[in-house]
């Protein structure tokens, strides 16, 4: 299936490896040109020269911090300097640190809410008026599993990434006559380098090994498995596609069946 974004200009932040890179890849492979941000300029590099040597999608990047007060003016007026606008914006951050609802102190709560809400929403609000202007627009949001179903240990992430669900459905409401579409998608276990961590980190929580945690949690996954990167890159894509067109305000999740919610 041809997605029909050959050509349109994607900015995809916290691209440097994860979720974000494998998103940019996909993206890249159905002809868009990507520009990936993030913090290590020598990886986004070397990112970039991997996908412009496929010679589908081209690719370039820049450095951005989300944590940065200046990220938002930045990251605007890079986008506009490296590819003249955006039609696809991909909203990826970190997740915060593991820990409890006690855990919470109001200075995490500060740092992350900036990180992870405020300035994800204030860059879509400055890239908008163009996607209006144009008559298109994509703007996807990746969050977590735990919007639908809190996950334990998790309480700054399951605090804070409600609020761009609630965000991103009421903007569907007022842009979709754009012809601009804002969707979430909400990974479960997906095989990265944060999985890993928050692994880790259960692992030493309670005493078991990491096999003997994945085990655990891929016994509740109904596929039986961790996901990909690039399964959830490909869904990423598609709903970033011209075909997705008339889906919009809606949560995604490609969490091999996980949750438990309808």
């Amino acid at each position: 299936m041809d997605f029909g974004i050959k050509g349109k200009r994607a900015l995809v932040l916290a691209s440097s490896r994860g979720l974000g890179h494998g998103i940019a890849v996909a993206l890249a492979r159905e002809g868009a040109n990507v520009l990936l941000c993030g913090r290590s300029g020598e990886t986004l590099e070397a990112n970039c020269k991997a996908i412009n040597a496929e010679g589908k999608g081209k690719a370039d990047w820049i450095w951005a911090d989300l944590s940065d007060d200046n990220f938002v003016d930045s990251v605007a007026i890079s986008t506009n300097d490296k590819l003249g606008g955006v039609d696809i914006l991909v909203n990826n951050t970190g997740g915060p640190t593991p820990g409890t609802t006690a855990d919470m102190t109001p200075e995490k709560l500060e740092i992350y809410f900036f990180s992870m809400v405020l300035r994800v929403i204030t860059l879509t609000n400055t890239l908008l008026p163009a996607m209006k202007t144009q008559g298109w627009g994509r703007i996807l949001t990746v969050a977590s599993s735990g919007v639908i179903e809190p996950i334990g240990n998790l309480a700054l992430s399951n605090t804070l990434r409600p609020a761009l669900a609630g965000w991103s459905k009421t903007l569907a409401t007022e842009i979709g006559r754009y012809g601009i579409t804002t969707n979430l998608l909400l990974p479960g276990s997906i095989l990265t380098g944060r999985v890993d961590d928050l692994d880790g980190a259960a692992a030493k929580r309670t005493g078991k090994s990491m096999d003997e945690i994945r085990a655990s949690k891929e016994a509740l996954i109904p596929v039986g498995r961790y996901g990909t990167v690039e399964e959830f890159a490909a869904t990423a894509a598609f709903l970033c596609s011209q075909q997705a067109s008339y889906i919009t305000g809606s949560l995604v999740r490609c969490d091999g069946g996980a949750a438990r919610s309808v």
